[in-house]
């Protein structure tokens, strides 16, 4: 199985360094050097890291054969992809790779389909799971403890608690609130 652990960003200084972009939990694990990538394009790789380094909060790495500015520069927006045993877990207890969590069946917690996971988005404050429902549309839960409450991998499903309003649609939200005991605005405004 193969999974992206990073792309090339700019060349930093004249003796083929590049500057990268992390898309992976492991980085001491999949950017070490002697590391053999695989690459996006295919025509660049695959590379082999030979250094490593960060500075200025920057993960820095060289590459054997790329030895001046040129060279690394054209290298730049070029995916690494690294080759993981489909078996293998990430090290934290709560910690999926995210071809474990695609095609996973979502059920709320009393066993209402929700849908199917279809892609998961990384945002820079959390991760939303992509779901898609029965009848063809999406929704986007939160990837966070207190909405998706259990991964189960061995059933292939993930359990979510939403809030109200998550996955509900909008015309069941709008149904319950002109329902008995709801005041509407205009009422409100016509008795001042």
């Amino acid at each position: 199985m193969q999974l992206v652990v990073a792309r090339i960003g700019r060349a930093h200084g004249i003796k083929g360094e590049v500057t990268v972009e992390v898309r992976t939990d492991e980085p001491e694990l999949r950017l070490a050097p002697g590391a053999v990538l695989a690459t996006d394009p295919a025509s660049a790789g695959p590379l082999t890291i030979e250094t490593g380094r960060v500075h200025s909060g920057r993960l820095l790495l060289r590459f054997e054969g790329v030895r001046d500015r040129n060279a690394a520069e054209a290298l730049r927006n070029t995916l690494l992809i690294a080759e993981i045993d489909p078996e293998e877990l990430p090290e934290g207890e709560d910690e999926y790779y995210d071809h474990q969590l695609i095609d996973l069946d979502v059920v709320t917690e009393d066993g209402t389909e929700v849908g199917r996971i279809t892609e998961i988005s990384h945002l820079p404050s959390q991760d939303l799971l992509i779901v898609e429902r029965p009848d063809g549309t999406e929704v986007m839960i939160p990837f966070v403890g207190e909405i998706v409450t259990e991964i189960d991998l061995e059933e292939q499903r993930a359990v979510v608690d939403p809030p109200p309003g998550l996955i509900d649609d909008r015309s069941v939200l709008d149904e319950a609130a002109d329902g008995p005991g709801a005041s509407s605005r205009t009422s409100a405004e016509e008795e001042s």
